[in-house]
């Protein structure tokens, strides 16, 4: 239910409006009842004081016409009972009492109660009141009782009656108001009944009001969707003239400048692509040509003068670094047409570490780096393109010694059941947190304007996110000022994409290089090679680190 009035708004609205219905029908409905019961009782009071008052003045009216002078008692007492005669007659109630005030008469008539009156009805107050004021009448609410031995609702008006001769007497009549409370109670009844349709009918037209809006505002969230997941084509349905079609032709007309403009930016990426893809296929010839040229004159630099030689060096040095750029914008033109394939074959990556630690011994010596290699997993075979491996770590390792200050680099190994990895750590300068988000941008550096002795390119990392991402692995990084920075690669081992926890953490905790200690030599048990393949050693037992042997270069 929390789900539902979240994610829909007719449903909240319908609720609402329900909500805000039932409560004005309910205290319409009992203002009504208030109402309505008010002017009942009112009614019927004022016809039982009207019913009194003419049966109490029928009688008094047999009372004046009669000759009651020298009349004695008995003469008395038949007057009375025609008053009597007279009151039952006259009055719509068979509820009748009357009693004398003065009870020092001896001649006056009996007192007489009809119809099972209860004189303790009557309260003293009441009492008090008729018998001291003769003109008005007085009323008060009571409870009768009913044949079923319960109450219901009464009213008992007294008033006096002036007999000649004896007096006056107290006068009540008790009158029955069951008929209006249960005329309340069926008009009660009807309005709770007719509020609660009125709930129902209020609910039914707000939910089709509802649908009639939310539904062509569901078909655009809809269409929405499926425009931003890459369906382009998609349009709105447009009906009549109102609101919601202006919306749509609206909609449809941003949906086709979009489908338009990115139309527009794909054939441009397209020929920026096929720019950048051609352009570099057509100079490797000459790039070739050249660099043949370059080594040779490179080769007899010695029988040159000193300008010269540097010279010969500097051409040397800078076409290899135009060819590993014309080497990289290749790649990226694959990637950017997707027509990169993978060579898969079994593969230690604790070995391939070693051999790209020892390919970059000299490197490493040149910016006076210890490389360090720390490996308590990882030398099981796992299926991937060594080739682009080794060029991930020839990468990360390669910025370590740049821009490690000299310090000593960690390269640590390690592998669970669900994947292999690999970590680079550098206890270097570091970057921002603004910087770490561009790391693998293409073309991008931390400092431009640094020096750098392995002919970067600005695309390395750009290529090892994307080597990482085509295993079905990731890349991270994690990077502080004045801490260094740490890469890691995970790769998974089966060919699913990688969704668990890397073997080695990203963010170190705050060690020092000292806590590693010595490196030892890694112990590994010969074993044959296969033919035209290299040879892949056993898992290592935990723990044991040491730095790699030279192995010779890398393709």
């Amino acid at each position: 239910m929390a789900a539902l009035w979240r994610r829909s708004l007719r449903f909240r609205i319908v609720v609402v409006t329900l909500g805000l219905t039932a409560v004005a029908v309910l205290i319409a409905c009992v203002l009504m009842a208030l109402f309505i019961q008010n002017d009942l009782f009112v009614t019927r009071r004022d016809q039982a004081l009207s019913d009194a008052r003419r049966a109490t003045t029928a009688a008094q009216e047999t009372l004046d016409t009669a000759n009651v002078q020298g009349a004695d008692s008995a003469q008395l007492q038949s007057l009375m009972n025609s008053v009597y005669t007279t009151l039952v007659q006259q009055s719509s109630t068979d509820m009748i009492s009357a009693s004398r005030i003065d009870r020092t008469a001896p001649q006056a008539p009996q007192d007489f109660t009809v119809g099972g009156f209860d004189e303790s009805l009557v309260t003293e107050g009441m009492r008090a009141a008729v018998r001291t004021n003769a003109a008005p009448q007085w009323w008060q609410s009571v409870a009768l009782a009913s044949t079923d031995g319960g109450t219901m609702p009464g009213i008992v008006v007294g008033q006096q009656l002036l007999v000649p001769e004896v007096g006056a007497y107290e006068l009540y009549f008790a009158y029955d108001l069951g008929s209006a409370d249960q005329t309340l109670a069926f008009v009660q009844g009807v309005l709770w009944v007719v509020g609660v349709a009125l709930i129902v009918i209020i609910g039914g037209i707000a939910w089709f009001v509802l649908r009639s809006v939310t539904t062509p505002i569901g078909e655009a969230a809809d269409t929405s969707a499926r425009l931003a997941a890459g369906e382009l084509t998609v349009r709105l349905p447009v009906k009549g003239e109102d609101e919601l079609a202006t919306l749509g032709r609206s909609f449809n007309a941003m949906a086709d400048s979009i489908e338009s403009q990115i139309k527009e930016l794909a054939d441009l990426s397209l020929v920026q692509q096929r720019f950048v893809s051609d352009v570099s296929h057509e100079l490797r010839t000459p790039l070739t040509t050249i660099r043949l040229a370059a080594d040779m004159i490179n080769d007899q630099r010695d029988e040159f003068d000193p300008a010269t030689a540097r010279a010969a060096e500097l051409l040397n040095a800078q076409v290899q670094r135009f060819e590993t750029l014309l080497t990289d914008l290749l790649e990226i033109s694959r990637y950017d047409a997707g027509s990169v394939q993978l060579e898969l074959e079994p593969t230690s990556l604790a070995h391939l570490a070693e051999d790209v630690i020892a390919s970059m011994h000299q490197l490493a010596e040149q910016h006076g780096t210890d490389v360090r290699l720390v490996a308590p997993g990882g030398y099981s075979p796992v299926d991937m393109d060594p080739r682009r491996v080794r060029r991930i770590v020839r990468n990360l390792l390669g910025n370590a010694i740049e821009h490690g200050e000299g310090r000593p680099i960690v390269v640590t190994v390690d592998s669970n059941q669900q994947a292999v990895a690999l970590g680079v750590r550098d206890f270097g300068l570091g970057m921002r947190s603004e910087e770490v988000e561009h790391v693998f941008d293409r073309f991008w550096r931390a400092d431009p304007s640094r020096t750098r002795t392995i002919g970067g390119t600005g695309l390395g990392l750009s290529i090892a996110l994307g080597d990482a991402r085509l295993h079905g692995g990731e890349l991270a990084v994690w990077s502080e000022l004045g801490r260094g920075s740490h890469f890691v690669l995970t790769l998974p081992r089966t060919s699913a994409p990688f969704t668990g926890t890397s073997p080695i953490r990203l963010e170190p905790i705050d060690e020092t290089v000292e806590e590693f200690g010595r490196t030892e030599p890694i112990v590994v048990p010969a074993a044959p090679a296969p033919p035209d393949s290299r040879a892949v050693a056993p898992e290592a037992p935990p723990g044991v680190v040491g730095p790699a042997p030279t192995r010779g270069g890398v393709s």
